[in-house]
């Protein structure tokens, strides 16, 4: 099982997911010798601390500070966690819409907060798009197949 499977399992509760397009990335960047290459970037799996840390080192902002600006815009981010669905393309269509770069994270089931984290473990996902908007999609772990 891959870092990503077992994180979209549950597994990996302490880890993050930290994915930069290739458009968004040097093509000498370091973080390319320590991701998974995917068809549109880079994609890391990391310990919460290290992943914050390069999230911030990629994009020069703290990742709590983004997953905060972003929650104000619900979008769709792939479970892949390596693409996305921009809420803000069909009122801005002459805009480009791509995944810049993608913050997630999973948190335990929780019953006493109830709704969502009653039912299972939450992946927190977070993107950014190319035309400079930032959306937010969360699930909980196993009711996505796609």
């Amino acid at each position: 099982m891959s870092n990503l499977d077992e994180f979209l399992a549950g597994e990996r509760l302490d880890d993050v997911v930290f994915y930069l397009s290739d458009a968004y990335l040097d093509d000498d960047s370091r973080l390319r010798e320590v991701g998974e290459e995917t068809d549109g970037g880079v994609r890391l799996i990391l310990d919460g601390e290290t992943g914050r840390s390069a999230f911030q080192a990629g994009t020069g902002m703290g990742a709590m500070e983004f997953a905060k600006t972003a929650m104000g815009a619900e979008g769709e981010i792939a479970r892949t966690l390596d693409g996305g669905a921009c809420p803000f393309a069909e009122e801005e269509p002459d805009d480009d819409h791509g995944v810049q770069f993608v913050f997630a994270f999973a948190e335990a089931q929780n019953e006493e907060v109830g709704g969502l984290y009653a039912e299972g473990d939450v992946v927190h996902a977070y993107a950014h798009c190319t035309c400079g908007e930032s959306y937010s999609h969360k699930w909980v772990i196993g009711d996505r197949d796609d």
